[in-house]
């Protein structure tokens, strides 16, 4: 019975924000009409999933709404509507495609080197771009989930990379 328990407990861990799913790897340049409303409109659920959980309080490796850290958001968030990313905000950089900043749309991960990190430790989705300005929700350590622009001194001197994921 113990042996099963633990199992489950493994089972459990391994499931919880594990890629389940092929992860998009490059770009699909000929979108049907179809396809561009399909995803603009997930990308629109996406975002107002996200937005449902502002206030939610920082949780160190926190998937629920007990709590998130960055990328905690970001892989449940993306499950809920299908999208299968892992839960860590440096496996996340390495998911879809890098663009170049002035590609920003809603719906891309937008990731930073904080703390002086050499390595990819912060990650937001973007929810709206205005001229060079880009509008993201992520979870903070301090304030939990909230919206940021990189306006912010702190996100313009820390910003890393964008990758498309839709």
């Amino acid at each position: 019975m113990k042996h099963l328990l633990y199992l489950s407990l493994l089972v459990l861990l391994f499931t919880s924000c594990k890629p389940t799913a092929a992860v998009i790897t490059s770009k699909k340049e000929n979108y049907t009409k179809s396809e561009k409303r399909n995803t603009s409109r997930l990308i629109e659920e996406l975002i107002d999933t996200a937005t449902e959980n502002i206030g939610i309080k920082y949780q160190y490796a926190g998937t629920t709404k007990a709590g998130y850290d960055c990328s905690g958001l970001i892989c449940t968030i993306f499950n809920s509507h299908n999208v299968q990313l892992p839960h860590s905000s440096y496996q996340q950089s390495k998911t879809g495609v890098v663009i170049d900043r002035e590609e920003a749309k809603k719906g891309d991960l937008i990731f930073f080197k904080t703390n002086g990190k050499t390595q990819i430790n912060h990650v937001g989705m973007v929810i709206e771009v205005n001229d060079d300005e880009i509008i993201f929700i992520h979870s903070s350590t301090s304030k939990g989930v909230i919206i940021s622009s990189t306006k912010e001194s702190y996100y313009k001197r820390t910003y890393a990379q964008l990758n498309r994921i839709l």
